[in-house]
């Protein structure tokens, strides 16, 4: 959503080039397309000074999607991917995740990066679409995707409609808003949602629907015992201070919110969304064969009007041993 005071410029911009080109038709075409990009370029600076403002990291470029790092190598303590791709962010099996146990039509990706669960979505049916902070990702989107992921970010407003989108999902995204952002974040993540919203936090304490979550690679070292102490009662966020840092002295992977499940069902609760703990436990049991239910911490949420045939899963029993979406790198 681009500011009153950039679109009333950006309105005048386009006028002055129309009323220049009034009665020359070879530069008509042109006009046109410029006042387009004119416009998506503007509406894209100011979603990231406004990302900026709210303190999200502005580091999402090549290097943090693996661009100029050995593949071959591990990250050597530094965030990021030493390698980004379809098998190492698990898009299928999260697209198989989702496809199975939401029946819906149209969904968004939230931090989409360079749209691979957009692309498994899509081969499967579903009108996937997506967005992202980073221009780099979206520039470098996988060939099913492209077309559909643009940039964007949840404090400048997203540009579609209210309940535009059967399924949101926001994975490994809302960890890197600052806390007293998040408010501000779900309530848009709560507009453009028309039924159930899924996402995976980094998360410690007491989960009501698998396994709990850890202080471990997502506080200081140094500080673990200590938040280990305050007992399953503590909800946070942590502090900045005690946050984990990489090796380059940066907070590890961008991550500027760590809080417990219940601190962020209160914050879900707080935007309108129930939480759905009977689809987690299910999907948790999907995820088992992976060996993922101890890293990918879930939740699920509806609004008030989501409907609960959605949730019914298709293909019951099957797992994804059978269907042949265990990578060897996971475990068969």
């Amino acid at each position: 959503m681009t500011s009153p005071v950039l679109r009333t410029a950006l309105d005048r911009a386009r006028r002055a080039l129309v009323d220049l080109a009034a009665g020359h038709d070879r530069v008509r075409s042109v006009v046109a397309r410029g006042g387009a990009e004119l416009t998506n370029a503007a509406e894209r600076a100011a979603a990231m000074a406004e990302a900026r403002r709210a303190g999200v990291p502005d580091a999402y470029g090549g290097a943090y999607f693996g661009e100029g790092r050995d593949a071959a190598g591990d990250r050597q303590g530094r965030s990021g991917y030493a390698r980004y791709d379809r098998v190492a962010s698990n898009a299928d099996i999260a697209g198989w995740l989702l496809w199975r146990n939401f029946r819906v039509a149209t969904s968004l990706d939230v931090g989409c990066a360079t749209g691979y669960l957009v692309e498994v979505l899509r081969e499967r049916g579903i009108d996937a679409e997506g967005c992202d902070l980073s221009q780099f990702a979206i520039d470098h989107a996988s060939p099913g995707a492209v077309g559909h992921v643009r940039v964007a970010n949840l404090f400048a407003g997203l540009p579609w409609t209210d309940g535009a989108f059967d399924l949101v999902t926001a994975l490994e995204i809302l960890e890197h808003l600052p806390p007293d952002r998040v408010p501000v974040a779900l309530a848009e993540l709560a507009r453009i949602c028309g039924g159930y919203l899924y996402a995976t936090i980094p998360s410690f304490g007491p989960n009501r629907s698998g396994p709990d979550g850890h202080y471990e690679g997502k506080v200081r070292p140094e500080r673990v015992e200590y938040y280990r102490g305050l007992g399953p009662e503590y909800r946070g966020p942590v502090p900045e201070p005690d946050l984990a840092v990489d090796a380059d002295g940066e907070l590890v992977e961008g991550h500027l919110c760590i809080a417990s499940f219940e601190w962020w069902t209160e914050q879900f609760a707080a935007a309108g969304f129930t939480r759905c703990t009977d689809v987690e436990v299910r999907l948790y049991a999907d995820i088992e064969p992976a060996d993922l239910a101890q890293f990918w911490n879930l939740y699920v949420f509806r609004t008030s009007d989501a409907d609960p045939s959605v949730v019914e899963p298709r293909e019951p029993g099957r797992t994804l041993a059978e269907i042949g979406l265990l990578h060897p790198l996971l475990g068969t």
